[in-house]
């Protein structure tokens, strides 16, 4: 069958480029395919009208891209939460893999985490900034899975 990933898209950004860089998401693609042997790379992301250049690229990096609807809030800031939509596919998906790779910093997705390990379906909780995640990702039982993205900045940076 072989390992899926899934992807908080917003989470990973943000992270990120909160460390000074940018990934590079083909290059990722590649990390996850060769590191963790990934079939099939999921990518939640909220759509925004405008950015289909964007979502084409991501397309072309080897990533499924599940979209959510976006609201505009009182504020102009766009939201799309896609924490719902990852875990319900993870779930509709969970016969379909033999472990999942679960790429966030969201402390949301413990349960979802926690889940996958009383399973054995966990293949590792790839963190994007190990100076600023969650601490419900920092408990004991999850030590062993996971990993940070801090150490592949070689590897998938984005070249200026």
């Amino acid at each position: 069958m072989g390992n899926y990933a899934f992807i908080d898209s917003q989470n990973v950004h943000l992270a990120i480029r909160m460390q000074g860089w940018e990934i590079d998401w083909k290059r990722f693609c590649i990390y996850l395919k060769e590191k963790y042997q990934v079939q099939k790379a999921f990518l939640f992301i909220g759509y925004v009208p405008g950015n289909d250049e964007l979502y084409k690229q991501l397309q072309e990096s080897g990533f499924i891209c599940i979209f959510k609807p976006t609201i505009t809030n009182q504020q102009g800031k766009i939201k799309g939460n896609i924490d719902a939509e990852l875990i319900l596919h993870t779930m509709v998906e969970i016969n379909k893999f033999d472990k999942a790779v679960i790429v966030t910093g969201d402390g949301d997705f413990y349960c979802l985490i926690n889940h996958l390990i009383s399973q054995n379906k966990l293949e590792i909780l790839l963190v994007p900034n190990r100076h600023r995640y969650s601490a419900l990702l920092k408990l004991k039982r999850i030590n062993k899975y996971r990993n940070y993205m801090n150490d592949l900045r070689g590897k998938i940076k984005k070249a200026p």
